[in-house]
């Protein structure tokens, strides 16, 4: 093909030209054709005009592969490892020797969330969730509302896996949303600072589509 500037590989190759057409082939076979026309003075190529309207990804972990998303001032986390055998696994889920939280353990239950269901908005007052994931994938949302909090009136995302297992908490007067992100029902233990007091629950709730928190959910998944 006279005149033509061959790029790529043997598979795909795609020759240009001048500037009047582009074609592409893979494995021999023309899969494309690009009537481009003479270019004027002024006139963008089409790299620079696709480079122009595209958003460069900002970095979103460390070198060390520690995420740069901004959790709720005050939450914290203790990364646990998943020892596997010939029999299965073993996970540890919360040992006080870790120093990872001020408070010790003094309550826990488990719950569970369907296929596609979540469970907020809530805010406890008095006393901090601390959630380990069991089974399945959970997104947490928060909304910290904290007037002293460096983060107040910010949105955060927390994903919790079976890839990273992990404990995280919650700090007081953070809203909060958990929702099952996976394929089937998620598990999670929750180990709060307080024991729950039946006859005045340090429960307070919000609509999942309130317009006081800036983050959409559909009302129909859950309360």
């Amino acid at each position: 093909m006279i005149g033509a500037k061959f790029l790529g590989n043997m598979d795909s190759r795609t020759f240009y030209l001048g500037n009047v057409n582009c074609i592409a082939f893979r494995g021999g076979i023309p899969i494309g054709r690009t009537i481009l026309g003479p270019r004027m003075p002024g006139d963008l190529s089409l790299l620079e005009k696709t480079l122009t309207a595209a958003q460069r990804d900002m970095a979103t972990v460390t070198k060390k592969g520690a995420s740069l998303a901004a959790a709720p001032y005050g939450s914290r986390e203790h990364r646990t490892v998943t020892h596997v055998d010939d029999r299965g696994t073993v996970t540890e889920l919360f040992d006080t020797r870790w120093n990872w939280h001020p408070d010790p353990v003094c309550f826990a239950y488990t719950y569970t969330i369907r296929q596609g269901r979540a469970k907020g908005w809530g805010l406890h007052k008095q006393h901090e969730d601390r959630y380990f994931l069991l089974d399945g994938r959970m997104e947490i949302v928060c909304y910290d509302v904290r007037p002293d909090s460096p983060t107040c009136g910010q949105i955060s995302k927390i994903v919790l896996s079976p890839e990273n297992p992990r404990i995280f908490s919650i700090p007081t007067f953070v809203w909060h949303v958990n929702i099952n992100i996976g394929s089937g029902d998620l598990r999670v233990i929750n180990f709060p600072t307080q024991p729950y007091d039946h006859t005045n629950p340090d429960k307070y709730r919000l609509p999942l589509d309130t317009d006081l928190i800036p983050y959409r959910l559909d009302p129909s998944i859950g309360w």
